[in-house]
């Protein structure tokens, strides 16, 4: 992608005050990016991943720090309703907010249950139903307050879990391969609703990642998935010349087979 084909767009990611949210983010930044750092409760650590983008876009970049509860509508639209005000519209909407619960399904309280639920695949729906009133442009939106001029560019990434596609079951963390088989097929439905809007919607699904809580003893490729992995397809994602690209899923899992999970 070009080191500048980012530049007047606006990025939202959420949950990027800390690990995989994180790093994405400040990769949109390192291409030009406007970024906005949401986060929940980690207030300082958004501050300083504010500024870090603002030195990876080599100071020509904006970037801005604000809080909300994606599981909340009106928290959503407050979060969204700031971004605009102060970076423009969102062009690219990033959803890697997820709680994980790795308990058997019926040792986990209902409340555990709901909260993987809700951050997964409640937020997803959420933040994209939002960012598309502006995104789909027209009657619904305004897309001259940020984007290039009479260009068509909205990019959705939801970040999903390898190998959901085929069906993964277990009795341990239950609640997030539920989760996570909802978002890849709110994915390809609203990839699908989008196809005439300018828009793209794809999924990034990683295995094991190097801040992962848990490491199974046996890692494919004898490692697992660092940031940059995860990046890469991102970008792929991202680039103004992947517009016919819509509803894929990229597995970051180098070849995991889910035998035992």
């Amino acid at each position: 992608m070009d080191e500048h084909a980012l530049e007047n767009r606006t990025v939202l990611v959420t949950g990027s005050a800390r690990g995989v949210g994180r790093e994405l983010l400040l990769a949109t930044a390192a291409y030009g990016a406007d970024t906005a750092v949401h986060y929940h409760t980690s207030a300082e650590a958004a501050r300083e991943v504010a500024e870090e983008a603002r030195t990876r876009g080599g100071g020509d970049t904006e970037a801005m720090t604000v809080q909300a509860d994606i599981t909340d509508p009106e928290s959503v639209d407050g979060l969204f309703s700031a971004v605009e005000a102060e970076l423009g519209s969102v062009d690219v909407l990033v959803n890697n907010v997820g709680d994980f619960a790795p308990s058997r399904w019926d040792e986990l309280e209902f409340e555990t249950w709901n909260r993987v639920l809700e951050t997964n695949l409640n937020g997803t729906y959420l933040c994209s139903k939002r960012a598309l009133e502006t995104m789909r442009g027209g009657e619904q939106g305004d897309r001259t307050d940020g984007a290039a001029d009479g260009d068509e560019y909205g990019r959705i990434v939801n970040v999903g879990y390898a190998s959901s596609e085929k069906g993964l079951v277990s009795p341990v963390n239950f609640p997030y391969f539920v989760a996570k088989a909802g978002v890849l097929m709110f994915t390809r439905m609203l990839a699908a609703d989008t196809q005439n809007d300018g828009v793209t919607v794809n999924a990034i699904s990683p295995y094991v990642v190097e801040n992962s809580d848990e490491f199974p003893e046996e890692l494919p490729r004898g490692r697992p998935a660092n940031f940059d992995d995860l990046v890469q397809p991102l970008l792929f994602f991202l680039d103004p010349d992947s517009g016919y690209i819509s509803g894929e899923n990229i597995e970051v899992d180098g070849g995991w087979l889910p035998e035992h999970v």
